[in-house]
């Protein structure tokens, strides 16, 4: 074989050989995700099947307190109740009605995730329709709040919501105070008792959350794939090469 084609096969296996590591590394790091996704959803998992326990009672962290089942008692606020928009429930828009609550011991106004209301526009709805009692006992599971819209003391993007409409079109904490004209709770409690017994007079209320394994699985299969082709490809047109 002649010096020039030998070197070009032996560049031609090192590249490879290369861009197999660097995907059968990639691989390797969404099986890493894979394992730390499973092992989160085991952990909210057991919160969710631990005993109910009260709002005021939750860890101040949030990461520890997250998907446990709590039970509030307390005040429903519905004149700063507002619509956290585009909820979609069985293929009809729709608007999950968020109430703040005034509950003794938690810092702040409880953001009640009372439930899903259809709504044509995915952000209008008549408020009075869906009132419940005003002293109410509520149980259901913790979320945290999703900081994504800078919202500031000044100033309101319109990415997070319309104070006029009152609307939030993101889990802001910010944009949640605004809007309930009040601090807010670093939990809110989405409630996920009695909308069977009454479907007519109360919104549809959550179900327990579905904890997926995402994409990470199949991405892996996809890098380890192509670790494969750029392996066994570079052997082939080494070997072809190398052919008289």
């Amino acid at each position: 074989m002649p010096v020039s084609i030998r070197a070009r096969t032996v560049a031609l296996m090192v590249a490879s050989t290369g861009i197999a590591i660097v995907c059968a590394r990639l691989g390797v790091w969404q099986m890493d995700r894979l394992a730390d996704r499973r092992a989160r959803n085991a952990l909210l998992v057991s919160r969710m099947h631990d005993p109910a326990v009260p709002v005021a009672g939750l860890p101040v962290d949030t990461g520890a307190g997250h998907y446990r089942i709590a039970t509030a008692h307390g005040t429903f606020d519905y004149a700063h109740e507002f619509v956290w928009a585009a909820r979609v429930r069985k293929g009809s828009p729709g608007v999950n009605l968020l109430t703040p609550m005034r509950v003794d011991g938690v810092n702040g106004a409880l953001v009640v995730n009372r439930g899903w209301v259809y709504s044509p526009d995915a952000k209008t709805v008549r408020f009075a329709r869906w009132r419940e009692r005003d002293t109410a006992t509520v149980t259901g599971y913790v979320e945290t709040w999703q900081q994504t819209c800078g919202v500031t003391a000044t100033t309101f993007p319109p990415i997070c919501g319309d104070t006029a409409a009152r609307v939030l079109r993101r889990l802001d904490r910010a944009a949640a105070a605004r809007l309930a004209g009040t601090p807010v709770a670093v939990y809110l409690l989405v409630q996920t008792s009695d909308s069977a017994l009454r479907a007519d007079s109360v919104p549809v209320r959550a179900e327990e959350p579905v904890l997926d394994e995402g994409p990470h699985f199949g991405y892996a299969v996809q890098w380890f794939t192509f670790a494969a082709i750029a392996l066994v490809g570079g052997v082939a047109l080494a070997l072809r090469r190398a052919s008289p």
